[in-house]
């Protein structure tokens, strides 16, 4: 199983874009596998590769369904680094 670590960030383009991030970031909080964590700028996912692939492709797919035209922006890397800048 290999572990990962995912900062992405949504940019739905449309006035009230509130409501599209709020729905993508419920459907990852609901995805099993990883663990998500939230701040004001993007989200952060720790955990299984696949796993957060998975919820990545269901949860784009969803918001590109429902919301229509939304960027996400995303960094990859390949280990899991929850909790590893806490002390900064």
């Amino acid at each position: 199983m290999k572990q990962a670590t995912v900062e992405i960030s949504m940019y739905p383009l449309k006035e009230e874009y509130e409501p599209a991030i709020i729905a993508f970031i419920d459907h990852l909080k609901s995805c099993e596998g990883f663990k998500v964590r939230v701040n004001e700028t993007s989200t952060h996912l720790f955990g299984d590769f696949d796993a957060i692939f998975d919820g990545l492709r269901t949860g784009i797919k969803m918001a590109w369904a429902e919301y229509e035209k939304s960027v996400f922006v995303m960094k990859v890397l390949g280990a899991n680094l929850e909790g590893s800048a806490r002390n900064l």
